[in-house]
């Protein structure tokens, strides 16, 4: 073992230190081979139906098949636009097998986004739910998409559970808002005219780009990240590795609360738990605590992936702790710090670890992760998957010695292309080296394993002193009457900035002065909260991850 790579010691027996990334010519590849091995199993459900390995195969392929006869080309992007549906994974693997490049878009973006994110891409063609079609009318002639495949929140559900839904979205809800789009079919009517059309083989390369995942863009304009098939498919092999010694083929049931559209779902329960033969269920409103739980009440799950404000949510449901946990192996939290409360009473309540793991969009998007087992370190990010090297750096990418406080960056074979059509932003991302700038603070432990410390962009700077809002928010979440928490710094005379917490009770008794008392146990001067703000709720992106900036900003 190499001595720069200590982390390697904590990997649980049966993870390998490397995986191989090209194992597979291309991600099409892998997942025909997982279709065959696993053709009987179900794949994927929502809403109670469910689709089969089998089924994915052949509709994938019809629906590969159709879009190529629309005079789509290989090489050429198709965006998807919808929550988490079954018709997500067919027409997933339906445009990579058609050879297109796929660009997940956020279906709750403005018209503004949307346009940004399509004519940067060049998009050609989308597949949309109908719910947001109102939107896409708006900007459409502005964009060079031709193809417009429209679907409905029940179309995939049958006859009569369809049916039903679609009048409730539509009609008793009216979450479908009128639109006019010209030449639209629906994605029923795309997967029946495949069928007269046979789909070539393409088999793209591992260099190719097959995916634009488009970063958030807290720093400006969202990027789109260059992901190739070799990208995918390292950080597929590199998760299954992490996560096979506590898992079985063809018996695992997943359950998804996190949009396919997103990287984390999109590679963990999309990519590497199907490759292993689960079945995941998709969750399309994963602010529908009471949905969540009706999944565990009907199946027996054993994965779970979130982000930490889910977890909290689900643990503050007066329903959720009578629920049976007996078949839960590991839940694993990504997108945002998973705090130390909510890790101890998640555990406490389910009697399953809470292993937090850290990724970003350029890296496929995961970098390191605990073992689910419990063997990690909760405050930790865990240890760097296989193949993948892990330092901490000074301004001028000097690595530093374990211990001390610096950037993290990575190197491994998941690392992106680099950002589509913006060679500048590349360059400040990614080293010479090859090594990727991932903008958070962090040190390396003497025994391996990582920890953040914060964002750059956050970091409070009271006096002088560096403060980190992870640590203020962690140690507020420990007060049992706080149920969520942000830290932002806000503009001060006398220091240069103070620390402002926005607190959501979980008891309406808790006051300023009792938490003030009780930040004055656990914080040193510069680091208390000289700001307290009650909310009702905090502004939160659509997985979940608190909006700090728009907590700064005021516009929230």
């Amino acid at each position: 073992m190499n001595e720069n790579r200590p982390w390697v010691t904590h990997y649980p027996s049966g993870v390998p230190a490397n995986i191989n990334p090209d194992e597979y010519n291309n991600l099409i590849e892998m997942f025909e081979e997982t279709f065959e091995k696993y053709r009987k199993l179900p794949a994927f459900q929502c809403m109670g139906k469910s689709i089969t390995f089998d089924q994915l195969d052949k509709m994938s392929t019809q629906f590969g098949a159709y879009l190529l006869s629309r005079g789509l080309e290989p090489g050429d992007k198709i965006a998807l636009m919808m929550p988490n549906l079954l018709q997500y994974p067919i027409a997933l693997f339906g445009a990579l097998r058609a050879g297109l490049v796929i660009v997940n878009t956020n279906p709750l973006y403005t018209p503004r986004e949307m346009k940004h994110q399509f004519t940067d891409s060049g998009a050609k063609a989308i597949i949309i739910a109908e719910n947001f079609a109102a939107n896409l009318e708006k900007v459409i002639g502005d964009t060079s998409i031709k193809t417009v495949i429209v679907t409905s929140i029940g179309e995939m559900l049958g006859t009569f559970k369809g049916t039903l839904t679609n009048f409730v979205v539509r009609t008793v809800k009216r979450m479908v808002p009128k639109f006019n789009i010209p030449n639209t079919v629906t994605f029923k009517e795309a997967l029946a005219q495949g069928k007269k059309f046979t789909l070539p083989d393409l088999q793209t390369k591992g260099d190719d780009v097959i995916a634009l995942q488009y970063t958030g863009g807290t720093t400006g304009l969202s990027k789109g990240a260059m992901l190739t098939n070799r990208n995918l498919v390292a950080n597929m092999l590199q998760i299954r590795a992490s996560m096979m010694p506590f898992l079985k083929e063809k018996e695992e049931v997943a359950l998804s609360p996190l949009p396919m559209y997103h990287i984390f779902a999109f590679a963990v329960n999309a990519l590497a738990l199907m490759s292993l033969g689960t079945k995941t269920i998709l969750v399309t409103n994963a602010r529908d605590i009471g949905s969540i739980i009706k999944e565990f009440k009907n199946d027996k799950i054993s994965v779970l992936t979130g982000v930490n404000t889910l977890f909290n949510a689900l643990l503050n449901h007066k329903d959720f702790a009578a629920l049976d946990f007996s078949s839960l192996k590991g839940t694993v939290g990504g997108g945002m710090a998973v705090q130390k409360a909510v890790a101890l009473k998640w555990h406490e309540v389910t009697g399953c670890h809470l292993a937090e793991g850290y990724g970003m969009t350029e890296a496929s998007p995961v970098i390191s992760t605990n073992p689910i087992d419990g063997s990690g370190q909760i405050g930790t990010i865990g240890v760097p998957v296989p193949s993948t090297d892990v330092r901490i750096a000074d301004e001028n990418d000097t690595p530093l010695p374990v211990g001390e406080v610096g950037e993290i960056q990575v190197k491994g074979p998941q690392v992106m292309k680099g950002y589509y059509n913006n060679k500048e932003e590349t360059d400040r991302t990614i080293t010479f080296a090859g090594w990727l700038r991932t903008g958070d603070i962090g040190l390396m432990q003497p025994d391996g394993f990582f920890k953040i410390v914060d964002r750059k962009k956050d970091m409070i700077l009271v006096s002088g002193f560096n403060v980190y809002p992870n640590e203020i928010e962690d140690v507020l979440a420990m007060h049992p009457k706080v149920l969520e928490v942000a830290a932002v710094g806000v503009p001060d005379e006398k220091s240069g900035e103070a620390v402002k917490v926005f607190i959501v009770k979980k008891d309406k008794s808790l006051n300023e002065n009792e938490l003030r008392e009780y930040c004055a146990e656990q914080f040193t001067g510069y680091k208390k909260p000289k700001h307290v703000e009650f909310r009702d709720e905090l502004p939160k992106t659509n997985v979940g991850k608190i909006l700090r900036r728009a907590l700064r900003d005021g516009n929230s």
